[in-house]
């Protein structure tokens, strides 16, 4: 307990920070549910991530934070509207070379840091993150920066059209990879979703699912010294089971009252 008083400064940043990606993932995830594209997200990720490994590669060290992720939106941003393109195909088609570009990306992540003596952990970080780095100073530009996002998403998706979705999933996706990192999205933009798939109130339980899984995740990471991105995406599991394990019980109790 005192050792998780002492990071109470480092934890609460992170988990505001997890509040506001859950914010926008638990409806986007329940979006790329609904469209049966699952491992788009994955992909998008990837694809900016080596975004910013290029441009770490082609740009000197010097650069700023702002050009790696211009960068990294507009590699996201081009591949999702490059994938968009594929929607008139089978939905296994598309998850099939979504998966290949997947692969594509994480693997040219691996050559463009081949020669780098700290590639390694370069590619752990995109992997895993560094939500315990995110500062207090940076919650203001990131929920705005959400904010603009759901706003946008809401009020022109109907005059816009389906394609919208893309490039807005590719901005959210990319700023959380920053933050958390491939693993960690995926997991915020599936687990919630898909343990309240077809349930009343599927977004306020999926978020309280999140909101359970990110507290708890941090909380055994500080304890027990612990990865904090790796014991996230195992706690938001274990508690999207335990809800539906519990709300399944539920129902055959009332159905066989």
């Amino acid at each position: 307990m005192e050792t998780l008083l002492l990071q109470i400064d480092i934890l609460w940043p992170a988990f505001a920070a997890g509040l506001f990606i859950l914010a926008t993932h638990v409806p986007l995830g329940r979006e790329v549910l609904n469209r049966g594209i699952i491992f788009l997200d994955l992909a998008i990720a990837q694809m900016a991530a080596l975004g910013v490994v290029a441009a770490s590669v082609i740009l000197s060290e010097d650069q700023s934070h702002i050009t790696q992720v211009f960068i990294a939106v507009t590699t996201a941003i081009t591949s999702s509207l490059g994938l968009y393109s594929l929607r008139q195909l089978a939905v296994k088609v598309q998850e099939a070379i979504i998966g290949i570009v997947f692969i594509l990306a994480a693997t040219g992540s691996l050559l463009l840091l081949a020669a780098d003596p700290h590639g390694g952990e370069r590619l752990k970080t995109l992997l895993v993150g560094q939500i315990l780095w995110f500062q207090a100073s940076d919650l203001i530009p990131l929920g705005i920066t959400y904010a603009a996002i759901a706003i946008i998403w809401m009020t022109l998706r109907k005059k816009l059209g389906a394609w919208l979705f893309y490039p807005l999933f590719a901005i959210a996706i990319t700023v959380s990879t920053q933050i958390v990192g491939v693993y960690l999205v995926f997991a915020s933009l599936i687990i919630p979703s898909l343990a309240t798939l077809n349930r009343h109130h599927a977004t306020v339980k999926g978020l309280l699912i999140g909101i359970i899984g990110y507290g708890g995740g941090l909380v055994f990471a500080a304890i027990f010294d612990l990865p904090a991105g790796a014991t996230i995406v195992w706690c938001l599991a274990i508690t999207a089971l335990a809800y539906y394990l519990i709300s399944r019980s539920l129902s055959v109790n009332h159905l066989k009252q």
